[in-house]
């Protein structure tokens, strides 16, 4: 059984980072795309950053420059580092996984099957 459990979320000042961490168990890490999201109130759900099985990773543009995507796969554990925090990135991170995507929709939600319950981020001004 695939689960994803994120950690990391918090409340920071405007400039600031953290650092998202999710622990997946019942799979290979490393033979799954993965990837971030975030629903912020009132909005759609959108792809923050992925990376595909072949080990590439894209970035939504809004963040890119500013948040890192990476992976132990040693920990099964899916990071994303996230820098220069601005309020406008106050949302609800979730993590997600699946093993069968085409490379280029590994940043829409609909294709991914398992998902965490998700951290909440929240950036004050």
């Amino acid at each position: 059984q695939v689960q994803l459990v994120e950690s990391g979320g918090g409340s920071v000042q405007a400039g600031g980072s953290l650092r998202l961490s999710c622990v997946a168990s019942g799979y290979i890490a490393s033979r799954y795309c993965v990837a971030w999201f975030r629903q912020a109130p009132g909005k759609e759900r959108e792809g923050v950053a992925a990376i595909s099985i072949d080990g590439r990773t894209s970035y939504a543009d809004a963040v890119k420059g500013r948040f890192t995507i990476s992976q132990d796969n040693a920990k099964n554990t899916l990071y994303l580092q996230m820098n220069s925090l601005k309020p406008e990135v106050t949302a609800m991170y979730y993590c997600a996984s699946d093993p069968f995507l085409p490379p280029n929709r590994v940043l829409e939600g609909t294709w991914y099957n398992y998902w965490g319950q998700g951290t909440q981020v929240t950036v004050s001004s």
